[in-house]
């Protein structure tokens, strides 16, 4: 997507038959399941699929654009002597215009590749930058707790604590806190789930820097240097297919 493009419900021409729109939606839902790349641009496109407008198309005109130019494009996964799960998550505060509402994104790495990532709404509005970034790693605690029992019926070994990095100091500190602040008792106590992983000494919740945080691609339209660099770190390569004609 472009960068700061800002789509909305109420601006831009209707179309005459929104049935193409859907259908192109719902082929792109289902290629997010290997490429990771396309996952915010499709779950921003998929919020309009019941009014779609001009704008709206020519997005997703743009997506299928990129696509079509990268066929071969896929995450390659290298035999590793030890496999070692890592995650990260993140949020863009109140990035939807419409709602105000924040934006989840996370991913996580095993080996050499991204296994799982996500780019979804967050279901209520934050109040604060540090709100926003605690429900994206409660989220993101929360697959993580999943793909830990999955890998150990799989009997693969888990280390003891997984390594879950973020780019908002409030968020970890609070995470490591035991104590209750007054600030953030708007928080729902579900919420709370990540910092009882922490303080369990399941999770380690480090900070990464912004311009390494790989989860940003879930939360916002970035440069094409910033998508490739980040693809690169998931894993992700062309692969080569010999052709014949």
């Amino acid at each position: 997507m472009e960068v700061n493009l800002q789509l909305q419900q109420d601006k831009g021409k209707e179309l005459e038959d929104a049935t193409m729109y859907r259908q192109l939606i719902g082929s792109l839902i289902y290629l997010t399941l290997t490429r990771p790349d396309i996952t915010f641009a499709v779950s921003v496109l998929s919020r309009f699929m019941q009014k779609p407008l001009k704008p709206h198309l020519d997005a997703i005109r743009r997506v299928l654009r990129y696509v079509k130019s990268t066929p071969t494009y896929g995450i390659k996964f290298k035999r590793e002597t030890s496999l070692e799960l890592i995650g990260y998550c993140d949020a863009d505060y109140a990035r939807d215009i419409s709602t105000r509402r924040s934006t989840t994104g996370y991913v996580f790495i095993l080996g050499s590749g991204a296994v799982s990532w996500c780019s979804k709404r967050q279901p209520t509005v934050s109040l604060s930058t540090t709100e926003a970034e605690y429900r994206a790693a409660a989220m993101a605690a929360q697959e993580c707790v999943w793909l830990t029992q999955l890998l150990k019926e799989l009997n693969q070994e888990v280390k003891a604590k997984v390594t879950m990095f973020g780019d908002n100091l409030s968020s970890i500190l609070l995470a490591e806190n035991p104590t209750f602040h007054a600030r953030t008792k708007h928080i729902e106590v579900h919420y709370h789930f990540i910092r009882e992983k922490v303080l369990r000494g399941e999770i380690d919740f480090k900070y990464i820097n912004t311009l390494e945080q790989m989860a940003d691609m879930f939360t916002k339209s970035l440069s094409k240097e910033k998508i490739i660099k980040f693809c690169e770190d998931m894993g992700m390569v062309e692969a080569n297919i010999e052709r014949e004609y």
